[in-house]
């Protein structure tokens, strides 16, 4: 990551904390494999980017970021759409943490930096958002520093981390499956499909792929891919051997003494 760190730096401001703590929760809490989060990883405040490297080489996950206005609709302040600064209109729903922190911290009339789930509208095939944090760096510079920051933290930059189950070379588009933690023990893993524009190798089918991905206007656009390997353990497969299945073949079948005769059937005369 391209991001200036200031270790000494102490972070009180309550925006850059709920946003900090917003994507913690996204890679901890949401969008990762089984495998279970580090102590360490869980406990960084001073991580000074909207999105954390991956905690492990097979976590899952979806998050991004985009420039935009939240405008809530007319019925309630958590729904609404998100209106970016090239004019897309992205539909959005606004997880309640975030309700006092945007009463009292953010002017809804400016564009901010938000963080957010991608989610594909099936029925629709369209783009819809979680929003779970909003980024704010101005916020960090506490003593005058400005923070510089890459890609990473940059409107439409997205990263996308899960299983290629469906690519289709006429549409030049890829469904990626994205495992999501379970919040609870006992809970089963859930799994939502993500479409995204382009295909990132020659067969990308049923591998685990982290991808760099780009929005514009309302599409997830591919820009690069790393391929992880397969997604699931492909099972050993086992060649029976000819010279025992001739040897099971050429066996005579001997009669067994216990088994009952079968009766004779009757001369019709």
């Amino acid at each position: 990551m391209n991001l200036a760190k200031n270790n000494s730096l102490k972070i009180s401001d309550p925006l850059f904390t709920a946003a900090n703590q917003s994507a913690e929760s996204i890679m901890f809490n949401q969008s990762q494999d089984s495998a279970s989060p580090t102590p360490s990883a869980q406990s960084s405040p001073e991580r000074h980017q909207p999105i954390p490297p991956p905690s492990h080489p097979r976590q899952y996950r979806a998050i991004g970021l985009i420039q935009a206005k939240y405008q809530q609709s007319a019925e309630q302040m958590t729904q609404g759409t998100l209106i970016t600064t090239d004019g897309a209109q992205i539909e959005a729903v606004l997880l309640g943490r975030l309700i006092s922190l945007i009463k009292n911290h953010l002017d809804l009339e400016k564009e901010h930096l938000w963080v957010v789930y991608p989610r594909t509208k099936t029925n629709e095939d369209r783009l819809h958002v979680q929003i779970v944090g909003v980024w704010e760096p101005e916020t960090l510079s506490q003593d005058g520093q400005a923070v510089i920051a890459g890609e990473e933290a940059e409107h439409g930059y997205f990263s996308i981390r899960g299983e290629v189950i469906f690519y289709s070379t006429e549409e030049n588009h890829v469904i990626v499956k994205i495992k999501q933690f379970p919040r609870k023990e006992g809970e089963k893993p859930k799994f939502f499909k993500l479409k995204l524009q382009g295909i990132p190798g020659d067969r990308p089918l049923k591998r685990f792929w982290d991808l760099k991905v780009r929005l514009e206007q309302e599409n997830l656009i591919i820009e690069s891919g790393t391929d992880l390997g397969f997604a699931q353990k492909r099972k050993p497969q086992f060649k029976k051997d000819p010279k025992k299945i001739q040897l099971k073949s050429s066996r005579v079948s001997k009669p067994n003494p216990t088994a009952r005769p079968k009766p004779k059937k009757r001369d019709e005369g």
